[in-house]
């Protein structure tokens, strides 16, 4: 009788933690693609204001390691680069949530330079979100060309 009970005490804890990681899980996605759809319309206040107030980003854009950045470093990060690329845009092509606060997503990102030659450049992100915010940015992406 005590095996059975333990047994019960146990898949009621595991139920219950899958039940967590799932809502968790589900949440994360639920940011993500806010975060996308604010990139795509260029919003980069609202974008910035999806982060914690000094974030950590991985980008071969701003050198090796890590770098934190502001939420007004953001705003201007993203204003720069969209004067360049004017119909810059995302599109998701997988998400993968990965543990409770991460979320791995894949995606292409496509513009037109001032010269009028299109880019497509894919990209895979690693966002950890604590508490409904990012507060690490990772992405990794081949920054050399062709």
């Amino acid at each position: 009788m005590r095996t059975i009970l333990i047994i019960l005490i146990l898949s009621l804890t595991i139920s219950c933690t899958e039940n967590n990681y799932s809502e968790q899980a589900d949440k994360n996605q639920k940011i993500v693609e806010q975060y996308f759809e604010h990139f795509n319309n260029h919003e980069w206040q609202k974008m910035a204001e999806m982060y914690i107030e000094t974030a950590e980003f991985k980008d071969p854009t701003l050198g090796e390691g890590i770098v934190k950045m502001t939420r007004a470093e953001i705003i201007a990060k993203y204003s720069e680069l969209n004067g360049i690329f004017t119909d810059i845009k995302d599109k998701v092509i997988q998400t993968y949530p990965s543990g409770e606060k991460n979320i791995i997503v894949e995606f292409i990102s496509s513009g037109t330079a001032p010269d009028n030659s299109k880019f497509e450049l894919p990209i895979c992100t690693i966002f950890t979100i604590e508490n409904g915010k990012i507060t690490k940015d990772f992405s990794y992406f081949d920054n050399f060309g062709e």
